[in-house]
């Protein structure tokens, strides 16, 4: 008898040609997650199996179930004596006394002698023989006992621990993620990861008017998201001149909405530069005043690329509580201020004109762009203390 863990894919079930891809980029990801760890992995079209040593079982479970493209794990025993007492003792091991239970069998080696139905007759009647105070439930139960009799063995399995679902991250391209340091950004981020894409981030600092406390934060923020898949650099733009700029000299109104804009601008040329596909940030329709529709037009209108709000239909809420689930809203209501927080009007423009932006932005030195750009600051989030100008 082995024990192992069954990993059953998620929307991976969706694919048809391409399906062998996203299995194989699965199995990259676990195989990446799992570095440390000494394990076999075997897979099919349906299902993939882990064997890690006995140790380990436990932390292997944990880490498995952060990684996108899995739709449950089961701890399964497995042998090749289809013998029907050893099929009899695993499902002991699946089960506990004092619970409600069906079995289902899968047969899928039709040279088994005992069809499907039969087979989950016999193990329910031994179980319910051999086990205290079992009942059967076929409708309800708190325990399933799943049988699959496969050309290579049996494999016996009870209770699913669920899993992230979605797609492998990798399987969808690369986006570059607007970090801010708040709760909903990131949040955003690990949204697009559960779609399968891959992520950088780029951090707008305005030194002095931010510290290197609310760099760390940022940094701590989108390491958080490497135990779900993703290990990306972090691209820091040095802001402040724009800022000051945009605040000593346009419509006191539309500061706001011009920043945005610049940063959108500043955010093309660098995935440009890196080949990325999107840009991708933490905004919910409506929850602050440049989140209208109007002022995401206005701002959308710098660039061609696409810009994806995975948050946009939520709450501040849910977007909390998402927060909480994966690790980040500790961090991200650490005190230290961003750039978008700072230089803030007392009555940002709701509803911007794009005519209007335009008018305002003839006054800016563009040139603020240009040495922005040059003069990016890089942190490779696979490494510990790596950074380099872009």
């Amino acid at each position: 008898m082995k024990k192992l863990i069954m990993v059953k894919y998620a929307e991976l079930t969706t694919k048809k040609d391409n399906r062998s891809f996203f299995i194989n980029t699965l199995e990259k990801n676990i195989k990446k997650a799992l570095e440390n760890y000494n394990i076999e992995i075997k897979k099919d079209y349906f299902r993939m199996f882990i064997i890690p040593s006995e140790d380990d079982i436990n932390e292997v479970l944990n880490i498995l179930k952060n990684i996108f493209g899995i739709h449950a794990l089961s701890l399964c025993y497995f042998t090749t004596d289809k013998s029907l007492d050893n099929i009899y003792e695993l499902s002991k091991c699946v089960i506990k006394e004092n619970t409600t239970f069906k079995v289902e069998t899968n047969r899928s080696d039709k040279t088994f002698e005992i069809k499907s139905m039969e087979l989950s007759r016999l193990v329910g009647s031994y179980l319910l023989k051999n086990v205290n105070n079992l009942k059967v439930d076929v409708h309800n139960p708190v325990v399933t006992v799943n049988i699959e009799v496969r050309k290579e063995g049996v494999y016996v399995y009870g209770l699913d621990i669920k899993g992230k679902g979605g797609y492998p991250t990798g399987t969808l391209g690369k986006a570059l993620l607007m970090l801010s340091g708040g709760i909903d950004s990131i949040v955003a981020g690990y949204q697009m990861m559960k779609r399968g894409v891959t992520l950088d981030f780029v951090y707008f600092e305005s030194l002095p008017h931010t510290s290197l406390e609310a760099r760390q934060k940022v940094i701590d923020l989108a390491k958080v998201l490497k135990k779900y898949g993703n290990t990306g650099k972090l691209y820091i733009v040095p802001f402040t001149k724009i800022q000051e700029s945009i605040y000593k000299d346009l419509d006191n109104t539309y500061m706001i909405t011009i920043m945005r804009r610049m940063m959108y601008r500043i955010a093309e040329r660098l995935i440009k530069r890196k080949k990325i596909n999107a840009i991708v940030n933490g905004e919910s329709v409506g929850q602050v005043a440049s989140q209208t529709l109007t002022s995401m037009k206005v701002v959308n209108n710098v660039t061609n690329y696409p810009i994806l709000r995975p948050l946009s239909s939520f709450d501040k809420l849910e977007i909390i509580e998402i927060a909480k689930q994966i690790g980040t809203y500790d961090i991200s209501i650490l005190p230290y201020e961003d750039c978008c927080t700072i230089f803030v009007p007392p009555h940002p423009v709701i509803n911007p004109d794009l005519t209007h932006a335009i008018k305002e932005e003839e006054k800016f030195d563009f040139s603020l762009i240009d040495d922005a750009v040059k003069n990016i600051f890089i942190i490779d989030l696979n490494k510990e203390e790596t950074s380099d100008l872009l």
